[in-house]
C-alpha cells in the first residue's frame, strides 16, 4: 500500500534525489560496478563508513555497556551439520516463481504485493487523485510492475486488496500461489504466465577445506556461534544466570530479487543480542520497571490477521500485564530498541512494532516483534525482537550432548518420585550385541507414563516390548533377568535447566538508510542540494574548518584546530577550495557535517572563531577552547544547539549563505 513518506521537515519525499546524493558523494556504490556490478551487492564509501561505525558504536555502548553484555567475534563459515541441526537447512527458504519462457525469477510475496499495489495506484488515477511516480534509475534492473493504468476497481476488490496486502507475510507458498491464480498476477513485464511457487534456501553453500570432504555455508545470521559458545560464556560469567552474549558481524543471504537498494541485500551487516533467561518465573526483567512507561506503537498480529493496519500506542508494562507482549524480558529490549532508534536520530513519527503471524514466525520462535521503520518503500523491518524458547540450545545439546544447561544449587532439596530403569549391561550386551547402545537409548528416552506401564507388564508378563526403529520389525522384546523398573524417591540438590533465549537482532545496512531518509531535507531557497540532519553523535564527519582565504595567516590555525579537534577525539575535515564559503558549507550540509569553523581575519588578531550549526545556519563566536569545549558536548549529545547558541554570543557580522 502507498505510505506517505516525508522529509525531515515535513515536505513530500523524492527518493531520486536522495539516492542521487548518497552515490554520488559516495556513502554507498554498487559492488564490481566497472564490471557491470553484481544485484543485492554494495560498497560502502567514507561516509557510509563513519556513519554505519558511528552507529555500531552507539549501540555497544547502549546495550553491551549498559547490560554488562558478552561480545564474541565468531567465524562466518558455519559446517552444513551446524545449520542442518538449527533448522536452517531445512527451513530457512523463502517462495520463488519462475517464467518458464524467459527464465526470470521473481519472489512470490514481492510480485503479489507490487502487483496489488499498481492496481490499487491505478484505481485512485481512476477516481482523480494523483498519484506521483519518481523517476526510476536505469541502471537499477528492478523486475517491478511497469506503466500503471487508470482503471477503477469496485469498493469490495480495493478492500480485498487491502486486506492481502496487510497480512502479505502470513501467506505460505500455496496460498501465495491461490493469490496469483485468482488475481492473475503474471510476469509485469511481458505478462507471460509464471510457474507455482516453490521453496528456495537462501543460504549460501561452499566447502570447507581443499579436498571439498566438508561442506558448509556462508552464516545467515550470528546467533549460531553465541549458542555454541553458551557454555564457555556462562563459564566465564561465573556460572551467574541470566546474562546476554552480543555479536556484531557480516551474514549472508541469498536473495531472490535484490531490489529496494541499501535495504535488500545479500551481505550485510548484523548486530545480534542472546539474552539467556531462566524460563521458570514468567522471564521476568529486573530492570523493567525502568522502562514501563515507554509508550510504543504496536501492530498486533489480530489487528492484521483482520487485514488491518491499525498502530496503538501502549506503554510496554501495560503491554506484558495483559499478555500482548509476551513477557517482560521481551518487552524490555522493545523498549530499548526504540530508544536507541531515537538516540541515534531516527523519526519517532515513523517507528512501530509489528507482531509476526503465525506463518512468518520463524522455525524457532515462540513470540516475535519488528521494529519497523517508514521509509518510501513503505514499513521496513529494521530489528526483530524474538522468543526463542529453548529451541537453539536443546537441539544443539541432543545433536552433540554437550551440556548446554545451566546448574545451580537448590535452596531446598526437592523430593522426586520417579519410575527408574537399571539395565543388566553383562547380560543385556551380549542379548543385543551391535543393536545394544540403540535399545540402550531407547529405553532410556521412555516417559514415567510408559515406565509405570511397562513396570506393570515386566511384573505380569515377564518381558516388556518396546519401540526401537531400526531394530528388527521396530519392536524389540527385553526379558526381565535384563531390566528391572522401580518406583523409586531421588533427592535433588541441583536444578538443572536450558535456558530461554530473547534475541534482539538488528539490521545495521537497513537502519543506516532509513536513518538517511528521516534525515533528509533541503532548503528552499537551495532545493538543488539535499540537507542531511543527523544528530551529531551519528555524523559521518562531525566538524568542517573553512579557512575564509588561503591567505598564509591562517594556515598556522587550520593545523591548530585541527590538532586540537583531534586531541577529543572529534573527526574533522578542511576545505581550503576557492569556492565561496556559502557553496562549501553547502557541500558538507549534504554529507551530514553538523558543525563548523570559519577562519577569518579577527581570527588572526584575536584568536576567536565562529562555530556554525549546520540546520539553523546560525553562528557564534568564541575562544578556541570555549569552541572545542561546545563541539564536545554536542557531539557527545549532553549539551543540544539552543543552550549552546544560548550560552556564546551570537555572530551576525557575515553572511556566509
Amino acid at each position: 500500500m502507498a505510505h506517505p513518506m516525508t522529509t525531515k521537515d515535513g515536505k513530500p519525499f523524492d527518493r531520486a534525489s536522495l539516492e542521487s546524493l548518497m552515490r554520488r558523494r559516495l556513502f554507498y556504490t554498487p559492488s564490481f560496478d566497472i564490471y557491470g556490478g553484481v544485484s543485492g551487492l554494495y560498497d560502502y564509501g567514507p561516509p557510509g563508513c563513519a556513519l554505519t561505525n558511528n552507529i555500531v558504536d552507539i549501540w555497544r555502548k547502549h546495550f553491551v555497556l549498559k547490560e554488562n553484555m558478552l561480545e564474541v567475534d565468531c567465524t562466518m563459515l558455519t559446517p552444513y551439520e551446524v545449520l542442518k541441526t538449527s533448522g536452517h537447512v531445512d527451513k530457512f527458504a523463502d517462495w520463488m516463481c519462475k517464467d518458464p519462457k524467459t527464465g526470470e525469477i521473481f519472489r512470490a510475496d514481492h510480485l503479489v504485493e507490487e502487483v496489488l499495489e499498481s492496481r490499487l495506484k491505478g484505481d485512485k488515477e481512476a477516481r482523480g487523485v494523483k498519484v506521483e511516480e519518481k523517476e526510476e534509475d536505469p541502471k537499477k534492473k528492478k523486475k517491478k510492475v511497469k506503466n500503471i493504468t487508470a482503471i477503477k476497481l469496485e469498493d469490495s476488490v480495493v478492500q480485498e486488496y487491502e486486506e492481502i496486502l496487510a497480512k502479505i507475510d502470513n501467506y505460505n507458498g500455496e496460498e501465495l500461489g491461490f493469490l496469483m491464480k485468482k488475481y492473475d498476477i503474471k510476469n509485469p513485464a511481458t505478462g507471460g504466465e509464471l510457474l507455482p511457487p516453490v521453496s528456495f534456501n537462501l543460504m549460501f553453500q561452499t566447502s570447507i577445506g581443499p579436498s571439498s570432504n566438508l561442506p558448509g555455508y556462508l552464516r545467515p545470521e550470528t546467533a549460531q556461534g553465541q549458542f555454541l559458545n553458551f557454555q564457555k560464556l556462562l563459564d566465564f560469567n561465573q556460572q551467574t544466570m541470566p546474562f546476554a552474549s552480543a555479536s556484531i558481524g557480516k551474514s549472508f543471504r541469498n536473495e531472490i530479487s535484490p531490489r529496494a537498494g541499501l535495504l535488500r541485500v545479500r551481505e550485510f551487516l548484523m548486530a545480534e543480542i542472546e539474552h539467556f533467561v531462566d524460563p521458570e518465573g514468567g522471564k521476568k526483567h529486573q530492570h523493567f520497571d525502568e522502562v514501563k512507561d515507554v509508550e510504543l506503537e504496536l501492530l498486533n498480529r489480530e489487528v492484521q490477521l483482520a487485514g488491518k493496519t491499525h498502530v496503538e500506542t501502549t506503554k510496554i508494562g501495560k503491554a506484558v500485564e495483559i499478555g500482548l507482549v509476551d513477557n517482560e524480558t521481551l518487552g524490555y529490549f522493545l523498549a530499548r530498541i526504540q530508544l536507541f532508534l531515537l538516540r541515534i536520530g531516527v523519526d519517532p513519527q515513523k517507528i512501530r512494532f509489528r507482531q509476526h503471524m503465525a506463518n512468518e514466525m520463524a522455525h524457532y520462535a515462540t513470540d516475535c516483534w519488528d521494529a519497523e521503520l517508514l521509509t518510501s518503500y513503505g514499513w521496513i523491518e529494521c530489528v526483530g525482537c524474538a522468543d526463542r524458547s529453548a529451541y537453539d540450545l536443546s537441539v544443539h545439546m541432543k545433536k552433540t550432548g554437550a551440556p548446554l544447561v545451566v546448574r545451580e544449587p537448590r535452596k531446598e532439596p526437592l523430593k522426586i518420585e520417579e519410575w527408574q530403569i537399571d539395565i543388566e549391561k553383562k547380560k543385556f550386551g551380549p542379548r543385543f550385541k551391535k543393536d545394544g547402545k540403540t535399545v540402550e537409548a531407547a529405553i532410556e528416552a521412555l516417559t514415567q507414563d510408559l515406565r509405570e506401564k511397562l513396570a506393570l507388564d515386566l511384573e505380569k508378563e515377564g518381558k516388556i516390548i518396546i519401540n526401537v526403529p531400526g531394530v528388527g520389525d521396530g519392536e524389540v522384546e527385553v526379558p526381565k533377568e535384563l531390566i528391572v523398573i522401580e518406583k523409586r524417591t531421588r533427592v535433588e540438590n541441583v536444578r538443572e535447566y536450558t535456558p530461554n533465549v530473547i534475541e534482539p537482532s538488528f539490521g545495521i545496512g537497513r537502519i543506516v538508510y532509513a536513518l538517511c531518509e528521516h534525515n533528509y531535507w533541503t532548503r528552499a531557497e537551495d532545493e538543488a542540494r539535499g540537507v542531511l540532519s543527523f544528530p551529531p553523535t551519528v555524523a559521518p564527519t562531525k566538524v568542517l574548518i573553512v579557512p575564509l582565504s588561503s591567505h598564509g595567516d591562517f594556515k598556522p590555525f587550520v593545523r591548530t584546530l585541527s590538532n586540537k579537534l583531534q586531541d577529543i577525539g572529534v573527526s574533522s575535515r578542511v576545505d581550503d577550495s576557492g569556492a565561496s564559503i556559502g557553496k562549501r558549507y553547502s557541500r558538507n550540509d549534504e554529507l551530514g557535517t553538523p558543525l563548523g569553523i570559519t577562519i577569518d581575519f579577527q581570527s588572526v588578531k584575536d584568536n576567536t572563531f565562529t562555530l556554525r550549526d549546520r540546520d539553523t545556519t546560525k553562528q557564534v563566536r568564541a575562544s578556541l577552547d570555549e569552541i572545542c569545549n561546545s563541539i564536545s558536548n554536542l557531539v557527545t549529545g549532553t549539551e543540544q544547539w539552543a543552550e549552546v547558541a544560548a550560552r556564546l554570543p551570537a555572530f551576525e557580522g557575515q553572511e556566509v549563505d
